[in-house]
């Protein structure tokens, strides 16, 4: 009988951990996809669009946004470069556009309007 036991627990136990790697397995397959805010820049008052950048930062780190591109050297392959470039990483679409949304966000929106003209949007990466 004790060994009986001994089967049925080798058992259960094999099918535990068969399902929870299914489990793991299935939960990898279904992650979102990245998004990424990119935005053309061209700073018409730099003082004003300090205080913005300054500000930015703290708005996205509830929606775990990071950047990845932040202005810098920009080198022209085809065409005329941006005088400035961002990318900001989101770990998926729904977290980019709460981003934009906040409260937080708007509330400085109007120092980057009044402070450069831009071009932004939120484009899909590829899934892990």
């Amino acid at each position: 009988m004790k060994a009986n036991h001994k089967l049925v627990v080798a058992l259960l136990m094999g099918a535990a951990i068969g399902a929870g790697g299914a489990a793991a397995i299935h939960a990898r397959q279904i992650k979102p996809a990245p998004a990424y805010v990119v935005a053309e820049v061209d700073v018409i008052n730099p003082e004003a669009f300090k205080e913005y950048a300054a500000k930015a930062p703290g708005t996205m780190a509830p929606f775990n946004g990071r950047y990845i591109i932040r202005g810098g050297k920009t080198v022209s392959l085809e065409g005329e470069p941006p005088k400035r470039f961002v990318v900001i990483a989101f770990d998926s679409m729904e977290k980019a556009q709460a981003w934009e949304d906040s409260p937080a966000y708007d509330a400085i929106k109007p120092i980057r309007h009044g402070s450069a003209k831009s071009r932004v949007f939120i484009a899909e990466g590829v899934a892990p």
